[in-house]
């Protein structure tokens, strides 16, 4: 997929001390291991996040589950089955009405709980390098000492040396759509009904005979014959809905467009000003920052910086993987901008900012459906590009468990990295904070480290792999660390992600 003079290129902070948490607001509880990349390949991303490892700009960190106040569990959706609730179709109306009618909702929705607001807790200031040209260590007795170790050839990087805050895409919507009647009372003796007037219907038979008549109307138009009403609704897809949303545009109209952030594109610069704009006003109205706070340089180093490369594949989406952003444009102006990464087999959602005047139409919600429909659209030019991840699941936080209703969902076990369905992790996290989700006690951690020798490092512009390092470097007491670091990112990212030694 990446060219050959693509590598990962990492430095590991390890357990930093406690800090502030976003969801319980605990000032010292919430916990987690770090590491700045300076580059870093989709694939390599994937691997990572799929041991419960997420990006916030160039910066990656994964939570200490057992230590950590609120134990953050990695979450996908299965977007080909995914099917949209009643809150989901309420959120879908509620766009609707907006456009045909350009009325904003009158209640207000709950404000905005992020995965994570701790912008204090970015990275110690990763070590400067230079230049980057990697080189194969010379030494003779490299393939003998450890002989299936693979090798690296010559690359040029720059890299950016900045630090970044932890935050996720998130928006709490659970409404509900409310559908039937209460039972029926005996009638008062009297006249009875009045001859002149219709026989009462209830009013759920009334809205589906007016949807089946709209869309009789629709295909008769188009030339189609008319479908069977029998079971019309249930056939709906998630498309289906986000069409009928837009389909009237008299007062506003609706436009997502896909932009590369890294290296961004010209498309990215032009919106630049008229996106930062947006997030400083979503900082100070939803998270209560100061004018000076949401500065350009923060916004660059957490929503547009990235360490993925740019990479492209025969049988890969036609934009090809990375980092973007997805701008809703409504009426010529940006009003929201989902974060995302393209990644061989996901969607991955980042962050999402939106403009505080359209609180109301519950656009974290919005987004998160529009970004599954995406899903599935690449699906059909990547075959095993079939999930969408939510960033982390916070079953402790009520406000953080609307992820778990975009599903089929699993859930990332914490100790055997296998996947578990939302509906068998529910009753386990209503017990203790921390659970081991795969009850299985035969499965383990199949990338479980077996030869921390076998880890690649980067030392003076020379890959090599560990045994190698400590072997030239016997003074050094550093094995502890890289032992640590590889069983956090598993066997096989231990051997073909470089780890920079100073």
């Amino acid at each position: 997929m990446a060219g050959n003079n693509s590598y990962t290129i990492v430095e590991y902070f390890g357990g930093d001390d406690g800090y502030r948490c976003g969801y319980c607001k605990n000032d010292k509880g919430n916990f987690s291991h770090g590491m700045w990349s300076h580059s870093m390949t989709v694939q390599d991303y994937q691997d990572l996040i799929d041991r419960g490892w997420r990006r916030s700009g160039k910066y990656v960190y994964k939570p200490i589950m057992k230590k950590t106040c609120c134990p953050q569990y990695t979450i996908r959706c299965h977007a080909l089955n995914f099917q949209p609730s009643k809150s989901h179709k309420k959120i879908l109306k509620k766009m609707s009405k907006y456009i045909s009618k350009g009325e904003l909702p009158t209640a207000q929705e709950d404000g905005e709980q992020m995965d994570s607001v701790c912008e204090e807790t970015g990275p110690r200031e990763p070590a400067k390098v230079c230049q980057s040209d990697l080189k194969v260590a010379a030494n003779a007795d490299i393939k003998d000492e450890v002989p299936d170790c693979s090798a690296a050839v010559e690359v040029q990087k720059n890299l950016v040396d900045s630090t970044a805050a932890s935050s996720e895409n998130s928006q709490n919507d659970s409404a509900f759509v409310s559908e039937g009647g209460s039972d029926a009372k005996a009638p008062k003796p009297g006249l009875g009904a009045d001859p002149s007037r219709p026989p009462c219907r209830k009013a759920k038979d009334l809205r589906k005979e007016r949807r089946l008549q709209k869309d009789q109307k629709r295909q008769h138009g188009a030339g189609v014959s008319p479908a069977k009403p029998a079971n019309a609704n249930q056939s709906k897809t998630l498309e289906d809905f986000i069409s009928e949303s837009l389909e009237d545009s008299s007062s506003d109209r609706l436009e997502v467009r896909l932009v590369r952030s890294n290296p961004p594109s010209p498309q990215f610069k032009a919106s630049f000003d008229a996106s930062y704009q947006v997030y400083k006003l979503y900082q100070m109205a939803i998270h209560k920052d100061p004018p000076d706070k949401p500065s350009e340089s923060q916004f660059r180093r957490f929503l547009c910086d990235s360490p993925l490369e740019a990479e492209r594949s025969p049988d890969g989406p036609e934009m090809g993987y990375g980092s973007f952003h997805q701008q809703y444009w409504l009426d010529g102006r940006i009003v929201a901008v989902g974060v995302i990464d393209i990644l061989p087999t996901c969607v991955s959602s980042v962050y999402l900012y939106y403009h505080p005047d359209f609180t109301s139409l519950s656009l974290g919600s919005y987004s998160a459906l529009r970004e599954i429909a995406f899903t599935r659209k690449l699906q059909k030019q990547s075959t095993k590009l079939c999930y969408y991840y939510l960033g982390f699941y916070v079953h402790s936080c009520p406000k953080m468990r609307y992820k778990g209703q975009y599903r089929p969902a699993d859930l990332l076990c914490p100790e055997s990295y296998t996947w578990v369905s939302v509906e068998q992790c529910i009753p386990l996290l209503n017990n203790s904070r921390y659970a081991r989700l795969n009850q299985d006690p035969d499965a383990g951690d199949s990338q479980a480290v077996k030869d921390v020798g076998r880890a690649l490092v980067l030392h003076k512009r020379t890959v090599m792999p560990y045994i190698v390092y400590s072997c030239k470097f016997k003074g050094r007491s550093d094995t502890a660390e890289v032992q640590e670091y590889a069983s956090l990112v598993g066997q096989d990212c231990a051997e073909k992600i470089l780890l920079y030694r100073s």
